[in-house]
């Protein structure tokens, strides 16, 4: 098993495979930024899938895909084909925002992607290109019509709530999620890097005992690795989840840990402490080296994040972080 100094178990890796994406978000990535990993520097998807094995090696049963948007990558598919090949590797799961969708979703059905997350802040077609700085509300929505139809196990809506810009759509959401089997997740916006800073960060607190008041939720866990807290109707038919890393931190239980495209090991979303695994890679490490190396750099994971504290101190931005 892989523990770090507080006796957190890490079990979980979120694993990019592209630091590009189609999609210019607010809080993700400048406008006008063109600072991509070069190519020679990203890692091949046999060395992706043989850092995913080493982890799954050291007790790592779940694996989400993340970018940039990873259905970007070429030979995508025969990515996630190796990894479904990897013993004890029990939950295979992808990020996107979603442009891409209703191209891919058999592929990645047939491959044995099982859970979706797909990102999607507004119903506003309007809306859409004021965040995302591109006019592609269609295309998310056709995708997510074709991953229902696919069947995957479970869709989850990312919505990043920025009250000012799409505060107004929450009921909305609620009601398209509702009517189509999805499961919402509001997440409050993280101060990574200066654009994300400038647009603040919102408590979600008291949406939560609002949502929870009127629509009559009570408390639900569902199947995943990650930090949110869910309600759900007393029904069954709905699902909704909060993602709070500002307002109320969840860093006592966090089991994740991330690697970028260029093999940066990433041991807090929130910190600067890392590990380079590239010139490992390639520069003849064996997989008990690997193994070796991960741990030790689990060891030195840090208690929380400084988001808080000091949120001028992280310049990475998401997408090159890995989602």
């Amino acid at each position: 098993m892989l523990v770090d100094s507080f006796g957190r178990r890490i079990d979980y890796l979120r694993l990019s495979v592209t630091d590009r994406c189609d999609l210019r978000c607010t809080y993700c990535m400048p406008p006008e930024f063109k600072d991509y990993e070069d190519p020679a520097h990203r890692m091949t998807l046999e060395e992706t899938a043989r850092i995913a094995q080493v982890f799954v090696g050291l007790g790592v049963h779940r694996v989400r895909l993340t970018g940039g948007e990873p259905l970007l990558r070429a030979r995508f598919g025969d990515l996630v084909r190796m990894l479904g090949q990897i013993d004890g590797l029990h939950d295979l799961s992808l990020s996107t925002n979603g442009t891409q969708l209703a191209r891919y979703a058999g592929t990645l059905r047939a491959s044995g992607v099982t859970r979706l997350n797909v990102s999607l802040d507004t119903l506003s077609r309007g809306r859409f290109v004021e965040l995302a700085k591109r006019d592609a509300l269609p295309e998310v929505l056709a995708g997510l019509e074709a991953a229902k139809r696919e069947g995957f196990d479970l869709i989850k809506i990312n919505m990043v709530w920025i009250p000012e810009i799409n505060g107004d759509e929450l009921h909305p959401m609620v009601d398209y999620c509702r009517s189509q089997g999805f499961v919402l997740r509001l997440i409050e916006n993280m101060p990574m890097g200066d654009a994300a800073r400038k647009l603040g960060s919102r408590s979600l607190q008291p949406v939560i005992d609002d949502l929870r008041q009127r629509h009559g939720l009570i408390d639900k866990v569902i199947p995943g690795g990650g930090p949110a807290r869910y309600l759900a109707s007393r029904d069954g038919q709905f699902t909704i989840g909060f993602i709070t890393p500002v307002s109320q931190h969840f860093c006592d239980t966090c089991n994740r840990v991330r690697v970028s495209v260029s093999g940066t090991l990433h041991l807090c979303l929130g910190q600067e402490q890392n590990l380079e695994l590239l010139p490992m890679l390639r520069g003849g490490a064996s997989n008990d080296d690997l193994a070796v190396a991960i741990r030790d750099a689990v060891a030195r994971k840090p208690w929380q994040h400084d988001f808080n504290a000091r949120p001028e101190k992280m310049i990475r931005i998401m997408s090159s972080t890995g989602g």
